[in-house]
């Protein structure tokens, strides 16, 4: 009777034990598998920013190809790290929009009008040579009443 017990003690071990390892292996694979992803999204991001694919136009969502840029004036002082910026559009959008493109406000959704209407932004430059816009409005939300 003794031995009965002693064998479903040590089959009870042995299946803890497998149960244990295929856990551990299990983990392993899905932290592996993160880590995949996560270089994956790197180099996928790098690819398409050697592209130009990750630049969108702040006013009519259009994806900038390699070699089109922004419209955007950038005021003086230019040693600081906060500069007044104003952004008139992409090659699709101004001087003349393309068929069936909105012209739109990020921060009120208004229609800017392409004679005359801009984003006004704030371009913050860093220490390590990287940019940071921040659209704060356009030429219609930003009006002042008299």
């Amino acid at each position: 009777m003794s031995s009965l017990v002693s064998y479903i003690v040590i089959g009870a071990v042995v299946l803890l034990f497998i149960w244990l390892l295929l856990l551990f292996i299990s983990w392993q694979n899905k932290k592996t598998a993160a880590q995949n992803k996560e270089a994956l999204v790197k180099q996928t991001k790098k690819n398409a920013a050697a592209n130009g694919l990750l630049i969108t136009c702040p006013l009519c969502s259009s994806t900038l190809q390699k070699g089109e840029d922004l419209f955007s004036r950038v005021y003086r002082p230019m040693k600081v790290g906060d500069q007044l910026c104003t952004i008139s559009g992409c090659p699709h959008c101004y001087p003349a929009p393309e068929p069936g493109l909105k012209r739109e406000c990020p921060v009120c959704h208004k229609t800017v009008p392409v004679k005359d209407g801009h984003l006004v932004a704030r371009l913050f430059n860093y220490s390590d040579g990287k940019k940071h816009v921040v659209v704060t409005g356009c030429t219609e939300c930003c009006k002042k009443s008299p």
